[in-house]
């Protein structure tokens, strides 16, 4: 695919080797599905209130190998985790958080608790949510799989939608052994609607940004969501259909060798914090969604609207102008961080679209700032690491990834000055969090990255 560096042949290669090993097949009957990480460049946690987002996906990500298995088990193996998942797709899978107790793995011929294979979680939740809408596995002849899952090296807590790139790997990859016709639009209500991967088997309050970045993205273009529900609109009608409301690849206005100049002369710096935990164990990201909620219903009934859901995208900017006085200190900052946000995405479209990196780069900075201030999210060695980076040579603009509580920071930075850059982070941040830093793999601490593509499926 042109413009496309990731995944290499190489890898390719290794991922079908060992597929074609486990089910004694050849590797030309291996499939792949390539799942590439995300990062937000503006739109910072303002999604799940259905707010306007950006995003790229990057040439790092999830490659998960497959074979139909011919009857309906499901073996899985890991490049990053020890074990083997063993389950059968016509078993009736339910929410990981209010029943743990299937959750079983085989290692050397035993049982082993859910604690020392949590990564199957994510291919049960993929069948979770093909079950909830009705796609019933169980009534195919074929439905299981064989496969392998490996993601790029030291990234899987990164805050990069890692846990999404992997959900909508096991998803895809159900769909094709199987047959199943499912949009890209509908995978992204899989994840949203019925409770899905994340929100319904994992508990976890997410909006539509991870999987609808990794399924609709394109080499080249700034991917432009409007994540409003139209089953978020009344309270007293749950059974609106939900879907958002718009979606869009901005393209670069300018002519296609302009193009192909403008997308070499930056990279993209992912810059590792060395803080890891769990975002479901955090009550810090719900806790900020219920914020956010307050702030919309203060908004909402001081203005006349009480029938209207509890989200900030309910609220006109002419109401939250009027109003916002009524907010306590708390859920007056989420709220200014919500309008503020809106406003630096659609400042950023024109930026990207017209090839203005420097603007573009200071409206992501002032993004990452509003979600240290505003939003307060963010830890210490987070917060630290994208001071750096917004003083690194050469950078544009600069952010955390993810909800800012563990991972990485990203940041926009000219081609030619991407690898000082990233030596320049590398050594101011050891200062400030030397043993965080002990635990990073000094060559990989920094990456320097290119945009990607969508997710799709090799074969």
């Amino acid at each position: 695919m042109e413009g496309v560096s990731w995944p290499s042949e190489e890898e390719l290669d290794g991922i079908r080797k060992v597929v074609a090993e486990m089910a004694g097949r050849s590797p030309k009957e291996v499939r792949v599905v390539v799942s590439p990480y995300r990062i937000c460049p503006l739109g910072a946690h303002i999604d799940h209130q259905g707010g306007v987002v950006s995003a790229f996906t990057v040439n790092k990500g999830v490659l998960l190998g497959f074979i139909p298995s011919g009857d309906s088990q499901v073996l899985l193996r890991s490049g990053q985790f020890k074990g083997e998942v063993r389950f059968r797709v016509d078993d009736i899978q339910h929410p990981r958080h209010s029943d743990l107790k299937n959750d079983k793995i085989i290692t050397n011929g035993s049982s082993k608790s859910k604690e020392e294979c949590d990564w199957g979680r994510y291919a049960r939740g993929a069948l979770y949510a093909l079950q909830s809408r009705e796609n019933h596995l169980s009534q195919l002849r074929f439905p299981g799989i064989i496969g392998f899952i490996s993601g790029s090296k030291g990234l899987d807590s990164s805050g990069l939608s890692s846990s999404a790139a992997v959900g909508i790997a096991y998803l895809l990859a159900f769909e094709n052994a199987n047959n199943l016709m499912v949009s890209p639009m509908e995978n992204i209500e899989y994840d949203r609607e019925t409770g899905l991967i994340e929100n319904g088997y994992l508990g976890l309050r997410n909006g539509i940004l991870d999987q609808s970045a990794i399924l609709l993205s394109r080499y080249g273009c700034l991917t432009f969501m409007n994540c409003k529900f139209e089953r978020a609109c009344y309270l007293d009608n749950p059974m609106c259909i939900s879907q958002t409301k718009e979606h869009k690849l901005v393209r670069l206005k300018l002519q296609k060798n302009q193009e192909a100049d403008m997308l070499k002369s930056f990279k993209i710096l992912l810059a590792l914090s060395g803080l890891k935990h769990a975002l479901t164990n955090n009550p810090g990201y719900n806790n900020r969604v219920a914020e956010c909620q307050e702030a919309a219903r203060v908004l909402l009934n001081a203005s006349g609207n009480d029938k209207l859901a509890p989200l900030l995208s309910n609220v006109e900017p002419e109401a939250y102008e009027a109003h916002k006085g009524k907010l306590e200190a708390t859920l007056a900052r989420r709220a200014e961080h919500y309008f503020s946000e809106n406003m630096r995405v659609i400042k950023g479209l024109e930026a990207w679209a017209s090839g203005n990196l420097q603007d573009f780069g200071k409206l992501i900075t002032g993004s990452g700032l509003s979600s240290i201030k505003n939003y307060e999210c963010g830890a210490e060695p987070l917060i630290q690491l994208y001071e750096i980076l917004v003083r690194a040579p050469g950078v544009y603009g600069a952010r955390f990834s993810g909800a800012g509580f563990r991972g990485c920071c990203i940041a926009i930075v000219d081609a030619g000055r991407a690898a000082e850059a990233a030596s320049f982070v590398r050594d101011e941040y050891c200062k400030l969090q030397p043993e965080l830093a002990s635990h990073i793999n000094h060559d990989t601490a920094v990456l320097i990255c290119e945009v990607g593509h969508s997710a799709r499926i090799l074969l």
